[in-house]
């Protein structure tokens, strides 16, 4: 599933490409994504509005649109967003796409049918706020030491789990808590209220590090996720432990070691990561 890197890279190559460009219609596939396309406000809102900007909350991409308007994309674990030609051949799986005034289309492909699009007036986002109850951005002033430590306060669980908690901040999927914590030498299994200040402090200043090469380096590809130019990102290359199971850890030449947290699969070297 595209983590927050992967999203960033995603609006910072979209933003350039659509800004200012009017869309001219809107056109669906027969099948059906996580959600049903609310193709009455498509109509009514996003055909012919000018796309002002591009945004990213938490996992999202946001368009904001004239008519105080907001389109929201959501990509689940297959979703992409490309920019074509008009008449280039479309691909299987290409489920949404918006006529633009230069003569692109901007499509939404997905293989797997998890992601989502949803359309709000400015004022639907203040009063439905999707983001309510989300924590911090991994790169927000807030998201701090002293923050973790007060919101871990009485808590046992683990801290790997507590790190994927959009209650907690936003963005950090599998992928990067498992980089972040091999970074700040904490054991993914360690409970929360074990953890000093100097430990959240690690692991707020490594998870960042973490996250702003990955950005720059086109995010992970993993198995399918591209950027808007159907381009692999290659932060993978840099993994550490993430997928490394019975490699050598980087660090200790010891086996990294796979278990299973919350239903996730977790890597960690057993002596780096005590």
């Amino acid at each position: 599933m595209p983590e927050l890197p992967e999203v960033e890279v995603v609006c910072q190559g979209l933003g350039p490409l659509v800004r200012t460009r009017k869309i001219l219609s809107v056109s669906f596939s027969n099948k059906k994504l996580r959600k049903p396309f609310p193709r009455a406000k498509m109509y009514s809102r996003v055909e012919g509005s000018f796309i002002l900007g591009v945004e990213r909350r938490a996992k999202y991409i946001m368009l904001r649109l004239t008519g105080k308007s907001v389109m929201l994309f959501h990509l689940g674990m297959t979703g992409k967003i490309g920019l074509f030609d008009r008449d280039s051949p479309r691909r299987a799986h290409d489920h949404l796409r918006f006529l633009l005034d230069n003569g692109k289309e901007m499509r939404f492909n997905d293989v797997r049918r998890f992601g989502c699009v949803e359309v709000y007036s400015e004022n639907e986002l203040r009063e439905n706020d999707p983001f309510a109850g989300m924590g911090p951005e991994p790169f927000a002033e807030d998201f701090s030491a002293d923050y973790l430590l007060d919101k871990a306060r009485g808590k046992r669980v683990p801290v790997k789990s507590f790190l994927m908690d959009n209650r907690v901040v936003v963005g950090l999927g599998n992928i990067y808590a498992n980089e972040t914590l091999f970074a700040a030498c904490t054991h993914p299994h360690t409970p929360v209220n074990r953890l000093s200040r100097l430990d959240w402090q690690r692991i707020v200043t490594k998870g960042r590090q973490i996250l702003e090469k990955a950005i720059a380096m086109g995010g992970s590809t993993i198995s399918d996720y591209e950027n808007v130019s159907g381009e692999a990102g290659y932060f993978q290359v840099e993994l550490a432990v993430y997928g490394r199971q019975g490699q050598p850890c980087p660090r200790c030449g010891q086996p990294v070691v796979r278990s299973v947290l919350a239903g996730r699969a977790t890597f960690c070297c057993p002596v780096c990561q005590k």
